[in-house]
């Protein structure tokens, strides 16, 4: 264990987002320029979205079917558990939701480092786990969101019409457009989806055009990526520090239980060795983009201080470093 935790220290990836930590402590002057990183980030959503494309046209919907409902069963559950967890801490509904739509989601970027990291170690994964990324980044929004909406209404089971004609049930303000529209049409969501469907469509023959740039140089862009993200983890350290131990403690111990939830999920539905260890990954990450930017709109009274600075000061590093390759471990031992 001390041996693949430190083999993934000293990779590439994992010592440039240390470099960004250590530039944002230190206040260096090094940034990205805002277009720059908004570029990073849609070239890793089309890289992840169009090669699971690629690997599920490979696959019949039946030998897919395990993996994929046992994707939706994790998006759907964490939020009950992340909810359940934070009552416990006495946390207020607005920012437990905020945590639960984090952490039901997942981190593209904790995915993608998952893959080098196994890459590296000769360890082979089924192609279509890159679909399932897409399938686990928005159940758990829209089930945090929804949870909301009950919660608040659950001491009356009546609400007054708009229309003024009477009472409408609580539940028919459940469904609210702008958060569907958002957890399924953001940016994010979107670029995945459409890539995963382009390549699904087209299978090997986009191979030729999309190999030079999205295959190839994809883990030198994730270096990029990552120098940028340890620049933006270290200015949030300190927003998450101020918001007591117990919130430090959360970020740390949920990725494992979370990891741990995956791990088991993904060898109860056959997964290989690879596979389980990324369905791990993918439980034991949180969001710091998809969503974020659903709260931001449907919840705004949640801080984003504690949601995403949990997310991407504590959660995302932890992963980064050691999550991986424990949850690796966890695998070859469950396996």
């Amino acid at each position: 264990m001390t041996e693949i935790i430190l083999h993934n220290l000293l990779s590439p990836v994992v010592l440039f987002f240390v470099l960004g930590l250590i530039a944002a402590i230190f206040k260096s002057d090094l940034k990205f320029p805002n277009g720059l990183s908004e570029g990073l980030s849609i070239y890793l959503l089309i890289a992840i979205g169009i090669k699971g494309g690629i690997e599920l046209s490979h696959y019949s919907i039946q030998s897919v079917l395990g993996p994929i409902v046992g994707a939706l069963f994790l998006g759907i559950i964490i939020p009950f558990i992340t909810l359940f967890i934070l009552k416990l801490m006495k946390m207020d509904l607005k920012n437990s939701i905020g945590l639960a739509a984090t952490y039901g989601s997942i981190s593209i970027v904790t995915y993608g480092a998952a893959i080098s990291f196994l890459d590296k170690n000769g360890t082979a994964y089924e192609g279509f786990m890159n679909a399932l990324v897409v399938l686990m980044e928005s159940p758990a929004i829209l089930v945090s969101l929804l949870l909301l909406k009950t919660l608040e209404n659950k001491n009356s089971g009546l609400v007054l019409s708009t229309r003024n004609i009477g009472f409408v049930p609580a539940y028919a303000n459940l469904f609210d457009k702008e958060v569907i529209r958002e957890s399924l049409f953001g940016k994010s969501i979107l670029l995945l989806v459409g890539s995963m469907l382009i390549g699904w469509v087209l299978g090997e023959r986009a191979v030729p055009m999309v190999k030079p740039l999205f295959m190839d140089l994809y883990s030198s862009v994730l270096i990029l990526f990552l120098l940028n993200m340890g620049l933006i983890a270290g200015q949030r350290l300190p927003e998450v520090k101020k918001h007591g131990m117990k919130l430090v403690l959360f970020g740390l111990l949920t990725p494992v239980l979370f990891g741990s939830l995956g791990v088991l999920v993904g060898s109860m539905v056959g997964l290989s060795l690879g596979g389980v260890t990324l369905m791990g990954v993918l439980a034991g990450s949180a969001s710091y983009i998809a969503a974020p930017a659903a709260l931001k709109t449907s919840v705004p009274e949640a801080n984003p201080s504690i949601y995403l600075g949990l997310a991407l000061g504590i959660t995302f590093p932890f992963n980064l470093i050691i999550g991986i390759p424990v949850f690796y471990e966890l695998a070859k031992w469950i396996q």
